[in-house]
């Protein structure tokens, strides 16, 4: 395979065609946007307008359950805390 840059084998420029179609096209465009004006419209669902409520809420919660991690944390220090091993078994079969 060999590689001739921009000119084909025989000497002929390939580029200037392109350019050509590329101009023609650019001009035409062009002279579209300056004859149509359009104007975007946006309209949100009655379900988009309740998801973005349900995300402002769930933004709003705290990142963690620092209560209950207060609380664990405490258990913990204390020697309280007990693992049902049982329950864990159990979530882990449902999750399968």
């Amino acid at each position: 395979m060999k590689i001739y840059g921009n000119k084909s084998p025989d000497g002929q420029e390939i580029n200037r065609s392109s350019q050509k179609i590329s101009q023609t096209s650019a001009q035409g465009r062009i002279g579209k946007s300056e004859t149509t004006k359009s104007v975007d419209k946006v309209e949100i669902s009655g379900e988009g307008k309740k998801v973005a409520e349900l995300m402002s809420a769930i933004e709003q919660l705290p990142a963690v359950r620092e209560g209950k991690i207060k609380a664990i944390k405490e258990a913990l220090k204390s020697g309280t805390y007990h693992v049902d091993s049982s329950k864990i078994a159990q979530k882990i079969l449902d999750e399968l």
